[in-house]
């Protein structure tokens, strides 16, 4: 397992990390426990979650995943481990999650002590905005809409609060997900000029199928030492194949039709044919391809996995060592150039 500097930070994470979104709803505690143990097995030492885990989110099992891990976590050596989790904000409207989800002072103490708590821990090491308490296009929309604007937390203030956290040792780092240029550009404004804590990550989504990340933000986390964790490496599984056979297979897109509107969209199965055919061609996994394009990326830190089972697991973690050819990564760049981006 290789091992990464997260942004400007003193972390050194693995180039594969663990996401925990199935933990609670597809997952058992118990299932959530062998796949912890397998990652950290294999070298995963990075631990992603969010209070509103599982998925689909709902209010009878909001923060089931961070008390799953939260058993886990109190028999291990947590100085060895990484642990990241995020605040909701007031975007998707999870009335459930503290009535009114805004990323101001109170809200952030009252999310980040309800995550401690779950996760059986006195501190987590990067603490994440999980979207922007402003306005953004997201999931799926392409364009920003200037009359949806609404009342935000300003930035600043947000990062005021988020240095008291830090200050009081409840937070060793901060992160963006699910961010714009000039959100990234704004937070890092904020703190040189206030003598705040920066950013040092942004988890955003990036796969074969979505590679809007190299525009705008590649640049400015290029230059600001912004680290990228990249989730959704297999497109909800589109990246897999699984769904070309039977688009009625069980899975997300499927469980969850509401949850993955992005994927809904005309290109998809072209594109997510064409990549498994890139796969099988050179005789490769068509999951592992795609794991191993967004981890050889210069831009990228880690990469998130998430699983359903070990098995799944298991061969998303044999991808680590993966270098695909330069044959492949010809053959990759002549479908993006077909198919670009069909699902932002």
């Amino acid at each position: 397992m290789d091992y990464r500097q997260l942004g400007a930070s003193n972390l050194k994470v693995s180039a594969l990390a663990l996401g925990t979104m199935t933990f609670g709803e597809q997952n058992s505690e118990v299932e959530a426990h062998a796949q912890l143990d397998l990652a950290i097995a294999h070298g995963v030492n990075f631990i992603d979650t969010a209070e509103m885990y599982p998925v689909a989110p709902r209010a009878e099992t909001a923060g089931r995943t961070e008390s799953y891990i939260g058993t886990w976590l109190k028999r291990q050596q947590r100085d060895k481990l990484i642990v990241a989790t995020k605040i909701a904000g007031p975007a998707r409207g999870f009335t459930w999650i503290r009535n009114t989800p805004r990323i101001d002072r109170a809200q952030l103490n009252a999310a980040l002590d309800g995550s401690l708590r779950r996760l059986q821990t006195d501190y987590v090491d990067l603490y994440q905005i999980h979207w922007p308490d402003r306005y953004v296009p997201m999931f799926g929309a392409t364009s920003y809409d200037v009359a949806q604007e609404r009342d935000s937390v300003p930035i600043a203030e947000q990062l005021q609060a988020l240095g008291d956290l830090i200050k009081a040792g409840k937070v060793r780092h901060i992160g963006l997900s699910n961010e714009t240029p000039w959100g990234v550009s704004e937070f890092l404004r904020c703190a040189e000029t206030l003598g705040l804590p920066k950013i040092v990550s942004i988890q955003n989504a990036y796969h074969l199928m979505n590679r809007s990340f190299e525009s705008g933000l590649a640049e400015i986390c290029h230059h600001a030492n912004v680290g990228l964790l990249a989730y959704s490496p297999l497109a909800f599984g589109h990246l897999t194949g699984k769904y070309l056979a039977d688009p009625q297979t069980k899975g997300r897109i499927t469980l969850f039709p509401g949850f993955g509107q992005r994927y809904h969209k005309p290109n998809v199965p072209a594109a997510s044919k064409e990549y498994v055919r890139i796969a099988q061609e050179a005789g490769l996994s068509p999951a592992q391809m795609a794991l191993a394009f967004a981890r050889t990326r210069w831009f990228t830190t880690s990469v998130l996995l998430g699983a359903t089972s070990v098995r799944q697991l298991q061969e998303n973690l044999d991808s680590a060592e993966m270098m695909l050819t330069a044959e492949v990564l010809e053959k990759i760049e002549a479908v993006h150039k077909v198919y670009p981006n069909p699902t932002p």
